[in-house]
């Protein structure tokens, strides 16, 4: 047993059911210290840091074992019913797809308090999982734990034939609980009986023991208690930590094997999270056109609109670059575009902002690197002309650094919603989707968090954040470096140094998921079948992978900027129209 790699199954990387990258990076660092040749990553109900968790592993090589703690309920559909806990990890692409599927349906279709399924969708998308028992709120140790022996067996019946003998397991954990000491010889039998292989796993929700305190406070931020509040919900064990080697063997020194199972389930899950070969969704072009055709068509007739200035400035001299030359910047532009294969992009790109302005909806002249492009220029997705204030396309596209273009556009606000909603139409409810984001705890806000859970007065925390430096995004650690008035509060109240300690621990944290302003993923087929994807409590959909995630896929994002300004201009010449005064802005 001595010889055989450990390896954890289920790691909860995060406090309040929220990924945290910088958590996962330390996970990582564990990990490769102990060497673990494999750790899997099972947040409850979610993929929120599925790509992020992967990546990192692979880079400390590590290898990543994708899974979910699912709710499961009778019917998913129905808002009622107690929930259970079951574990799944990806075998194939077919699970991970599989598992994408299943935590989407819970979010988009079973929420009800938490994401939910139900053994029906289990049973249409189980190929390729491996299906672990879960912890005390299994289904199947729940009846164990009621003396239910009989209904036991029959559950654990039902999740074999589901997803097959080879892939069904039994838990068994110890977190030095009175459950525990009942439930493990009782989850042993019933392998026996069976005949169904144990796994012995440790519910872990923080990564060392001495995170539990920080672990604690972190429950109260998310629930709005104090941490004396005697009705507030605790762990009493300070055990929900990522074990190491020994301490495992020697809390399942009577059950060899179970701690074999891990490295072997470990090792039959080879999910690779690789690009999307076609990220580009279907956009329909003339019969007689292929995209590159139609693109380098829709360009020259968009320039061809813009050659009357051109001509009339150049004859006034007022253009800085010959014509010819734009010409030649064109052809060439055009060529790299399709050498590119982003043809595609920019038809979608100069589609809606074309739709943009057939509605009258405001629409910016352009930001940012695309302000280079004259391709840009001529399909009018920018209204500058590069070779007038010598922009360079290179800073935009570059052959010798291939990367998806990223054009942000900025639409006037009241009618940014109408045109994601043509998005969705054309390119279908199933593929387009707005990106999420997560909220983490910067220095202040650990701070005043922190203290509000330690029952700190206003006046002494706001004391405390103002000693902050007003640098971007700094440190708490670096904060207490540059600032000597937090070590002298810290010497003269011992509740401060409480709190700084306990806020760097939580600083960076994921508190909270909300959709990004302006970023918007439209896919070349159902998103649901890519990446999981998760509904707001306003009924928004949006996917669980940020927006690094879903660049990491390949997947094509844009940015669709809801800017003020465009507002207060679009009124301003109405004001101006209505008094008789026609100013052109582009002019």
């Amino acid at each position: 047993m001595s010889d055989v790699p450990f390896v954890h199954l289920h790691c909860h990387t995060d406090y309040s059911l929220l990924d945290g990258a910088c958590e996962i990076k330390q996970l990582m660092d564990i990990a490769s210290k102990e060497q673990m040749p494999a750790i899997a990553m099972t947040d409850h109900g979610n993929l929120f840091g599925g790509v992020e968790f992967y990546n990192a592993a692979k880079a400390k090589g590590v290898h990543p074992v994708i899974g979910c703690e699912l709710y499961v309920v009778d019917d998913h559909k129905k808002q009622a019913g107690r929930y259970n806990h079951l574990v799944l990890l990806a075998q194939d692409q077919d699970g991970y797809r599989n598992l994408i599927k299943l935590v989407s349906t819970g979010y988009l279709d079973g929420f009800y308090y938490k994401p939910r399924v139900d053994k029906q969708l289990l049973q249409q998308h189980s190929k390729g999982l491996v299906c672990l028992s879960a912890c005390l709120r299994g289904d199947v140790n729940e009846a164990l734990l009621e003396d239910k022996y009989d209904k036991a067996r029959q559950m654990a019946g039902e999740y074999r034939e589901i997803f097959g003998k080879q892939n069904y397991y039994l838990e068994i954990q110890d977190h030095d609980l009175d459950q525990d000491k009942k439930l493990i010889p009782e989850v042993g039998r019933l392998a026996r009986d069976m005949e169904i292989p144990l796994v012995a796993t440790n519910d872990a929700h923080y990564l060392r023991k001495a995170d539990a305190r920080a672990h604690d406070i972190f429950m109260c931020i998310s629930t709005g208690k104090t941490y004396n509040d005697p009705a507030r919900m605790k762990w009493d064990k300070s055990v929900f930590y990522v074990k190491n080697k020994l301490e495992m063997e020697q809390l399942f020194s009577n059950y060899p094997q179970s701690l074999v199972n891990p490295y072997e389930i470990a090792m039959s899950c080879q999910v690779k999270l690789e690009k999307v070969k076609e990220p580009f969704p279907k956009f329909d072009v003339p019969p007689h056109h292929s995209i590159d055709s139609f693109f380098e068509y829709a360009v020259r007739e968009g320039f061809e609109k813009r050659k009357p200035r051109l001509e009339y400035m150049a004859a006034h001299k007022m253009l800085r670059t010959p014509m010819e030359e734009y010409e030649e910047r064109l052809t060439r532009e055009i060529k790299m575009i399709q050498q590119m294969k982003f043809s595609g992009y920019f038809l979608i790109v100069w589609d809606f902002i074309r739709y943009a302005r057939e509605q009258n909806i405001p629409v910016g002249p352009g930001r940012g690197s695309a302000a280079g492009s004259l391709v840009s220029f001529a399909l009018t997705i920018t209204d500058i002309d590069p070779l007038q204030y010598g922009l360079l396309f290179e800073r935009f596209l570059n052959p010798e650094r291939i990367s998806m273009p990223d054009i942000d556009t900025d639409f006037e606000p009241r009618g940014r919603g109408k045109v994601i909603q043509y998005v969705t139409e054309k390119y279908g409810r199933e593929q387009v989707a707005q990106i999420i984001t997560f909220g983490t705890l910067g220095a202040k806000a650990a701070i005043k968090d922190v203290g509000r859970v330690m029952e700190m007065t206003f006046g002494e925390v706001d004391k405390l954040t103002k000693l902050v430096p007003p640098t971007l995004n700094i440190k708490l650690k670096e904060a207490i470096e540059q600032e000597p008035g937090f070590g002298e509060a810290a010497k003269a109240d011992q509740r401060v140094a409480d709190v700084l300690e306990t806020a760097q621990r939580l600083e960076g944290m994921a508190r909270n998921a909300s959709v990004h302003a302006a970023g918007v993923v439209i896919s070349p087929e159902p998103l649901k079948s890519l990446v999981p994807l998760y509904k707001t409590n306003k009924d928004e959909i949006v996917t669980q992978y940020d927006m690094s995630g879903l660049e990491k896929l390949g997947l094509l994002k844009f940015d669709f900027l809801g800017l003020t300004t465009l507002s207060i201009v679009d009124d301003t010449l109405k004001l101006l129209k209505h008094r008789g005064i026609n100013l052109v802005m582009e002019e």
